[in-house]
């Protein structure tokens, strides 16, 4: 069974790459996208502005701060345990495909098999739709797991098999050991991602909602496989999201998908 996952999971990957004619930029931006070299000096340039932008950041952007993080502690007060103990009651459906596709798509191979596929097609054909997309899935990967990393050991929060608590915290107890690095959930924020690249360089907006199908699964999975609690999820899936957003801002006049109102009364606006 496992094997028949994995061979359905590299199909799917070859199946993106084999449509990378759909997967392109909006043609509305593409004098922006031709601008950009997509080199080193970029990626030294932009990692250089996505570190001091937190002293840069608006209103808006705080409020979307705001936003995940008032759900995240909703969610962790009145949600965490009672899912938790949902799940215990039913792991029959923990080793099915929608969830291990759902774990692979947040893995660490899943951005590396991407990037290699999208620039191998760029270095063929010479394309810059397609080295666009691997330079935005590295960028976004690299920044991600980065923030990742320095959360879950400055937070310390016990993973739920630990049997200790939706309220255990160890802040710094660890820098290699996972059993207390469950804020926020790795998988998840690589996964949102991944996808929000994915669907930000597709053009038809089917395509755009059904990038994020995997990385639903990705979400449903480590709750499920009680790797995660829902909270840490909920964050990563924003802190992904946010932070692939960024990225591809940079290189499409930082038009964002996303964008909310930093003066009362609060307006959103999603371009699609």
């Amino acid at each position: 069974m496992r094997a028949d996952m994995k061979k359905t999971f590299l199909l799917l990957l070859l199946t993106i790459v084999c449509g990378s004619s759909v997967i392109a930029q909006n043609p509305i931006i593409e004098d922006s996208v031709q601008l950009n070299k997509y080199n080193f000096t970029q990626f030294a340039s932009e990692s250089w502005s996505f570190i001091k932008r937190p002293v840069e950041w608006e209103g808006s952007d705080w409020l979307k701060l705001g936003i995940i993080s008032a759900g995240t502690f909703l969610i962790m007060e009145t949600a965490d345990q009672p899912i938790r103990n949902a799940v215990l009651k039913d792991q029959i459906h923990s080793k099915s495909f929608p969830l291990e596709f759902g774990r692979m798509w947040g893995e660490l191979y899943s951005p590396i098999l991407l990037f290699s596929s999208f620039a191998i097609h760029s270095l063929l054909t010479d394309d810059t739709g397609t080295r666009k997309i691997a330079y935005e899935i590295a960028q976004a990967s690299l920044y991600t797991g980065a923030v990742t990393y320095l959360l879950k050991v400055a937070i310390g929060r016990a993973r739920p098999y630990m049997n200790e608590g939706s309220n255990s915290f160890h802040p710094f107890s660890s820098f290699i050991t996972q059993d207390y690095h469950s804020l926020p959930g790795g998988h998840s924020v690589a996964a949102f991602a991944l996808s929000t690249v994915l669907s930000r360089n597709a053009k038809p907006v089917w395509l755009k909602i059904i990038a994020y199908i995997p990385a639903a699964l990705t979400f449903v999975s480590r709750v499920y496989q009680e790797k995660h609690w829902t909270s840490d999820d909920f964050l990563g899936a924003g802190l992904g999201y946010l932070i692939a957003t960024w990225v591809v801002d940079q290189h499409e006049n930082n038009k964002s998908i996303l964008e909310i109102s930093s003066a009362f009364p609060f307006s959103m606006r999603i371009a699609l």
